[in-house]
């Protein structure tokens, strides 16, 4: 199934199935009222979904309207839990020879605790304050929890996998290094993620949902050019070691977001890359200094990837990086 959530004037939005070729959309609010909702009663609203999903796509369902990313909010526009993930250890591996670093850990990956009060849309202008704050995108996946019970293993940690999400870790380097510093985890330096509109059950993934990962190109664009596409089958730890991971000494309640970190591949001349970070790092490598520069306002990012069949899977993730004030405007008239 695939999932959006309109945008109503709550906090959470209105619960919308969208069909397979993102074509169309249907209001299932009336099974349940937002995705937050149906995450926590899952096993007993998930059979009517199907059902209206399966109308959806034959087009037999009442009620049914042209599906616009524009109008809707995050998937989930909040969550109780946001945890992002290193789990390419390429990426830290080439940061770590730039920047001579220790080298990431390879028996665990990195975890840090995040916000989850606010998540931004797929059509959202992005702003940040300040061109010093070097603002930064890493593409990436994450999936969504049901209720996961403490020291849960690997092999049963993917059967608790409800959903997959596309989008952007938007990151401030400019305050990164400070933080680190200060061993407390991200505050400025990681300000609130967009995702792209549309959340999809594994299942929809087909043969790229294999081994806990999502064996599928990350296309990034920069202003129209394309600066990456990274496959998420080098993900070095799968999701199912990420949940047990994270669920060692606690409980993990339904719509935990659990993010993969930065898209990054050994072959990074054919690839690209997904964060700019890293292409000034290997910049920095090859040439002795970084040489792109970071984000600067009015620029324009776009995220997106295409399953197996060509279709594209999450939609596109389209922002444009604007001064707060501009923002303000732009989205309350969107």
């Amino acid at each position: 199934m695939k999932f959006a959530t309109l945008r109503d004037g709550t906090r959470d939005g209105c619960l919308l199935l969208v069909s397979r070729d993102l074509s169309r959309a249907v209001k299932s609010d009336d099974i349940a009222p937002t995705l937050q909702r149906a995450l926590e009663d899952w096993r007993s609203v998930e059979p009517a979904l199907l059902e209206r999903y399966a109308t959806l796509n034959a087009g037999t369902v009442a009620g049914a309207f042209v599906f616009e990313p524009a109008a809707c909010m995050a998937p989930l526009p909040r969550t109780h839990q946001f945890v992002d993930a290193s789990a390419f250890l390429n990426h830290g591996q080439i940061m770590s020879r730039a920047y001579e670093l220790d080298p990431p850990p390879t028996d665990r990956s990195v975890m840090i605790q995040r916000q989850g009060d606010d998540f931004r849309g797929a059509r959202e202008d992005y702003s940040f304050p300040d061109l010093g704050d070097q603002c930064d995108f890493e593409g990436e996946v994450a999936v969504v929890l049901d209720d996961v019970a403490q020291g849960v293993s690997r092999e049963d940690a993917l059967s608790h996998i409800r959903l997959v999400m596309l989008f952007n870790d938007v990151s401030m380097r400019g305050k990164l290094v400070r933080e680190l510093k200060l061993g407390f985890g991200f505050i400025q330096a990681k300000p609130a993620p967009a995702f792209a509109a549309v959340a999809v059950t594994p299942d929809e993934l087909g043969d790229a949902w294999a081994d806990g990962r999502v064996s599928l190109p990350l296309h990034v664009f920069r202003n129209d050019e394309l600066v990456g596409r990274p496959n998420g089958r080098e993900m070095s730890f799968s999701f199912g070691c990420l949940i047990e991971q994270l669920a060692y000494n606690r409980n993990l309640t339904a719509g935990t977001v659990l993010g993969s970190g930065t898209f990054s591949n050994e072959d990074h001349a054919a690839a690209g890359s997904a964060c700019l970070a890293e292409i000034r790092a290997l910049e920095r490598l090859r040439y002795g200094e970084s040489r792109t520069p970071w984000l600067a306002y009015g620029e324009r990012l776009r995220f997106e990837m295409f399953g197996l069949d060509g279709q594209s899977v999450f939609g596109t993730l389209e922002q444009r990086f604007v001064r707060p004030q501009q923002a303000a405007i732009r989205n309350t008239t969107a």
